[in-house]
């Protein structure tokens, strides 16, 4: 019973942050919907980070075994590499941008601590993808496998973690275009290119995606 008691804690409170944000919701406001009190919130919780801590676990291992998903839709590698981006971004920009600025500005060192703990599943999953494409011949064998993983994360990150390209004024979705769109075309080779203009539905940022 405690055990169900706190996994629907954990799970009410993550949607909550994700609506409301983080920074200026007291434990009272994040754990209304359930009818609860503090005091009992507290018997699972130390306090309002604690809790922060498990609803960060339960979104992002939420969000890897969605994209763990793609992988059977999808024979090709590079097809699989381009829908792992597109629907990261689509997932992201479900949340309310505030929910990523108070991670951000004001819990990055547990917002990273989070990351860390599943990091070496998620880059594993990823390598594997990389190194099937090149052994496909749809990505350049010459580019480093690391390389490749460190730039896509460090554009990806720019676009979902960061302000950089608000001046631009223009979707995320065109942005990863942009981007994103523009650094996975340029790891190809002939063969990938091919593969990626026959797929265009698939491969291309459209907001208008589902």
């Amino acid at each position: 019973m405690l055990y169900f008691m706190r996994e629907n804690i954990v799970s009410s409170s993550l949607q909550q942050f994700l609506i409301h944000g983080i920074r200026k919701m007291t434990i009272q406001q994040i754990i209304h919907p359930l009818g609860l009190s503090t005091k009992t919130v507290y018997k699972h919780f130390a306090n309002k980070e604690a809790l922060l801590e498990e609803c960060l676990i339960l979104h992002y291992s939420g969000m890897f075994l969605k994209m763990k998903d793609l992988e059977m839709n999808y024979s090709s590698p590079l097809l699989l590499l381009f829908q792992l981006h597109i629907k990261g971004i689509e997932l992201d920009f479900k949340v309310n941008p505030v929910f990523y600025y108070d991670l951000n500005h004001y819990y990055p060192d547990l917002q990273d601590n989070v990351m860390r703990s599943g990091a070496q599943e998620a880059q594993h999953f990823m390598v594997n993808i990389i190194e099937k494409g090149k052994n496909q011949h749809y990505i350049r064998s010459e580019i480093s496998t690391t390389v490749i993983l460190e730039t896509l994360g460090l554009l990806y990150r720019s676009l979902t973690r960061t302000n950089t390209f608000d001046k631009f004024n223009v979707s995320v979705f065109e942005l990863a275009e942009n981007t994103l769109g523009v650094y996975l075309r340029g790891i190809c080779t002939e063969k990938g290119l091919i593969e990626i203009n026959n797929h265009k539905n698939l491969t291309t940022f459209n907001e208008n995606k589902t």
